[in-house]
């Protein structure tokens, strides 16, 4: 039986489960401490918290699944982050590239009230400023930028890792979801796209593979890698 009342600590790992499930990474405490750059021994002890509680179950292997509250719980978080980003962005003016960390902090507190009137001022977006979908559940596939051949066409969709310096390195380099161009470069140095008009945009080849994008012709899908999930600008040379 799942607890009435989900903590914010519970919803920070929900969240992190589901982007993990979304991606088509394990959920794993492995990779719940990856992505939110914590100790093993701080997740272990959330992680059995979130099963007391009736949000996770785990098997004999300890891979994670969730209950069918869990999984209520954590989209409803992950559809309120998505919604604020763009209410941000759209309407109140905030770079896409400050978003996260802001919408992480308002989430909790977002009332029905409110959220119907964000819903409102947004229009018919359908996705966070990074690409994600605000309804869960509509997600586009496709293939990292660092799998793209050269000469062939690409779409930005979105933003597989929204960590602050990520985000920020990204709006640097003019890459956004909804970009369209040739792959002109694809090396051991940078992956860059060039846009009508003759401008480039290029990142390092471990940036481009968490950029996804649709293109032709494509490479083969593939999971997102585990060194993925956490961005540090040591670990991206930046």
């Amino acid at each position: 039986m799942s607890s009435d009342t989900v903590t914010v600590a519970e919803e920070e790992y929900l969240q992190t489960l589901f982007w993990l499930s979304e991606a088509g990474l394990p959920m794993t405490g492995a990779n719940i401490a990856r992505a939110m750059q914590l100790s093993a021994p701080t997740v272990h002890e959330m992680v059995g918290r979130l099963e007391r509680d009736g949000y996770i179950t785990r098997n004999a292997s300890k891979a994670i699944s969730f209950t069918d509250s869990g999984l209520v719980h954590a989209t409803d978080i992950v559809s309120k982050h998505r919604l604020i980003e763009r209410y941000l962005t759209d309407i109140v003016g905030v770079p896409w590239d400050d978003v996260h960390e802001e919408a992480e902090r308002l989430e909790h507190a977002m009332s029905p009230r409110f959220e119907a009137y964000m819903k409102e001022a947004i229009g018919d977006a359908k996705t966070c400023p990074h690409g994600h979908p605000i309804e869960v559940g509509t997600r586009i596939e496709g293939v990292p930028l660092a799998d793209v051949q050269v000469g062939a066409a690409v779409t930005v969709l979105r933003f597989e890792n929204e960590a602050e310096d990520l985000l920020h390195y990204l709006k640097q380099s003019g890459l956004e979801p909804g970009l369209q161009g040739t792959l002109v470069v694809n090396d051991d140095e940078e992956v860059a796209i060039e846009l009508p008009g003759g401008r480039r945009c290029g990142v390092t080849p471990s940036v481009g593979a968490t950029v996804s994008v649709l293109a032709d012709p494509s490479p083969p899908q593939r999971v997102t890698l585990p060194e993925a999930l956490v961005l540090g600008k040591e670990r991206y040379g930046r």
